[in-house]
């Protein structure tokens, strides 16, 4: 255990560092462009109601979010609440916050998702299908939406067409891996060792062997929970149309920033199509909460609605949309964690099952999560 937490702790500290030196650049920015007079005067006159209701769509899309993961979690376990669901949701957008590439995002939600009761690969398939439909559905809406507006955008955005390379191509091999390990177990059980015997002779691993196999467990065992999910089309067009309604929530709080500011003329159709492209094109920055792609990109598509007031409002937007998923995340994990895990033993406080769990025959440990009753396909 005394190994693991000088990882930890330097994890968090590089984290704490870039968001530091990220708000340092911004603020450099904004003293650069207006004087600390003139930034009071800009933001003592934003106007509350649009501030507020930006800040209520951060909330809705978060609601949102526990909704499809509910949807998805219950097709295999019908005992399964929507509270668990919205927790499960809000740990992966505050994990995903405060790690590079959101890397804890997902592993932190399949971790709770067992300690609340589900089986790992189960678990694992939910959130692989939920991460599968969110970002196929982003691609493809994005796109849609800036068709739907391309003149307007091939006139004011400098290099878009670079700009949605880089987002397309990231994010189809993302999509293309995850569907990769879910269906061809043979390549990447090939890939895997290839990877490890590279790593060896670099000697990042030492045991290949254990490594291997305890990869492979792993692996083996979220392939049955994807196949378990099955091939319910009806579902995951649900869960994509929800998607498409939490993207556009999402997005819309960059048009109540725009409106807080009292500036007019821009259309909310327009606003949320470079939002919205603008997170699809940044989805991999290798930093916590995409920093520095994500305030490039709002300078690159948000620049023709804000002009002058660009820097300002980028601060704004990022203490709502990235500071504000830390902070009220963090909150709701602690509260949800005193909600659904024992306070003593860290495992699940769930509601029993309708229908009696087959177990072993002798009794479980007293510490051991109790397990929710998975629906058979």
């Amino acid at each position: 255990m005394s190994d693991k937490k000088p990882s930890k702790k330097m994890q968090y500290l590089f984290t704490v560092i870039v968001l530091a030196v990220t708000m340092i650049i911004v603020l450099a920015c904004l003293l650069r462009e207006k004087s600390l007079p003139e930034l009071g005067r800009i933001f003592t006159s934003l106007d509350p109601f649009w501030m507020l209701l930006a800040l209520g769509t951060l909330f809705g899309a978060w609601g949102l979010e526990g909704l499809c993961n509910w949807l998805l979690s219950r097709h295999l376990y019908p005992e399964w609440t929507y509270g668990r669901s919205f927790m499960v949701g809000i740990t992966g957008i505050f994990y995903a916050c405060i790690t590079p590439c959101g890397a804890a995002g997902q592993p932190m939600q399949i971790y709770y998702m067992s300690k609340m009761g589900m089986e790992p690969g189960p678990s694992a398939a939910i959130i692989s299908a939920k991460t599968l439909t969110h970002q196929c559905t982003m691609v493809v809406f994005s796109l849609f939406l800036i068709l739907t507006e391309l003149p307007f955008f091939v006139k004011n955005v400098s290099n878009l067409t670079l700009f949605t390379i880089f987002g397309l191509v990231t994010n189809v091999i993302f999509i293309l891996a995850v569907i990769l390990i879910s269906v061809n177990a043979k390549l990447i059980h090939a890939l895997l060792r290839g990877v490890l015997a590279v790593l060896g002779k670099m000697h990042i691993v030492k045991d290949i062997p254990s490594s291997y196999d305890s990869i492979v467990r792993h692996l083996n065992s979220f392939q049955r929970g994807f196949k378990t999910m099955g091939k319910s089309w009806k579902l995951y067009l649900l869960v994509c149309a929800i998607t498409v309604v939490q993207l556009i929530l999402g997005s819309y709080d960059t048009y109540c920033i725009y409106r807080a500011f009292h500036l007019y003329g821009a259309s909310m159709w327009q606003v949320i199509a470079a939002e919205v492209f603008a997170g699809m094109v940044v989805s991999f920055i290798p930093l916590p909460g995409n920093s520095g792609g994500a305030e490039a990109s709002f300078e690159a598509f948000c620049h023709i609605f804000f002009g002058n007031m660009t820097t300002p409002a980028m601060l704004v937007w990022r203490l709502i949309s990235y500071y504000g998923s830390i902070i009220f995340g963090g909150i709701l994990v602690f509260i949800g964690s005193r909600r659904y895990l024992d306070k003593t033993t860290g495992t699940a406080d769930v509601i029993p099952p309708a229908e009696e769990i087959p177990t072993e025959p002798s009794a479980p440990p007293p510490t051991a999560p109790a397990r929710i009753k998975m629906k058979h396909k």
